[in-house]
């Protein structure tokens, strides 16, 4: 494998669209919670990349993919605050690997790039949040994510369960 984890420029998302889809849909299908329900409508998972990268045009996102000879097998955002007050913060959002590429240490080295993008932008204090219980709390874990917190009742998952969230923060020295 020859992986490299780099960051999209807003052109770039656009053309992987399809892609970002494909992805987001594997992660949807094996149960991750994502902010989505399976099964999603039409052209949902494109509105939603598109809005993506849009955001990164406007400066307020930051995209990363793992790319394996153009082959994306993972993806995470980096959501800046924009307010006055919060300009040292962002927000780490929708972590995913393909089903295929797990285990192999993917997310590690998104949520390292992402880390390192954020203290690029003098960002100091992340947040993210996921569904209690999930495997991804131990990797956030092994990665100095402390929790914050848990939400009862937060997310509803597509057999209509309601799950708990978990927010984690992390302040980067």
């Amino acid at each position: 494998m020859s992986l490299i984890i780099r960051e999209l420029t807003a052109a770039e998302a656009q053309a992987q669209i399809p892609a970002l889809t494909a992805l987001f849909q594997d992660a949807l299908d094996s149960g991750a919670a994502l902010g989505f329900l399976a099964p999603t409508a039409p052209g949902e998972l494109e509105a939603y990349w598109q809005e993506v990268a849009e955001a990164v045009a406007e400066g307020n996102r930051i995209l990363l993919v793992a790319d394996d000879n153009g082959q994306l097998l993972g993806t995470t955002q980096l959501d800046l605050a924009t307010k006055s007050n919060g300009l040292h913060r962002a927000e780490v959002c929708k972590v995913m690997v393909h089903t295929q590429a797990r285990r192999q240490g993917i997310a590690r080295r998104l949520l390292e790039a992402v880390e390192e993008k954020a203290r690029q932008r003098q960002r100091t204090t992340l947040l993210l949040d996921t569904r209690q219980h999930d495997p991804s709390e131990q990797l956030y874990q092994r990665l100095g994510y402390v929790a914050g917190g848990v939400i009862p009742d937060f997310a509803r998952s597509s057999s209509g369960e309601l799950h708990a969230t978990v927010i984690y923060y992390k302040l980067l020295r």
